[in-house]
């Protein structure tokens, strides 16, 4: 089951995938294209290029896990949006809404950013 919270980096691949790819191909992918490593716990989501079918890759800490989905109705939205780049770094909500078809998803940024310790630290100091 995965269950990241939000202190989990998620990344989405920002080109269309090859869907057959298993473990090993995803696997290059996270770290030849996009200089990630793959055991350090980050997820990754792929999509192909019908956008009918997305893969999720993660490490658990005791192995692999990888979660197909397919819609039978619509289409994911594309991460691939962005010209040149490798990949769309979303939270683990974005994620959530992207598997649920949300077309916004990897578009607009649907999460507020995280709370920086500074800040807090400012905060209190009021």
């Amino acid at each position: 089951m995965l269950t990241p919270t939000r202190a989990v980096r998620v990344f989405a691949y920002a080109a269309p995938v090859d869907m057959r790819k298993g473990f090993d191909g995803l696997g290059a992918l996270v770290e030849q294209q996009m200089g990630r490593q793959l055991l350090k716990g980050d997820v990754f989501l792929f999509v192909g290029r019908s956008r009918r079918r997305a893969k999720v890759l993660h490490f658990d800490g005791t192995g692999l896990v990888l979660l197909t989905k397919r819609l039978f109705r619509g289409r994911f939205a594309r991460p691939w949006c962005e010209q040149g780049a490798q990949e769309v770094e979303l939270t683990v909500s974005e994620l959530s809404l992207f598997l649920e078809g949300c077309e916004l998803a990897g578009r607009w940024r649907l999460s507020p950013p995280a709370v920086d310790e500074k800040v807090l630290a400012v905060g209190s100091a009021l």
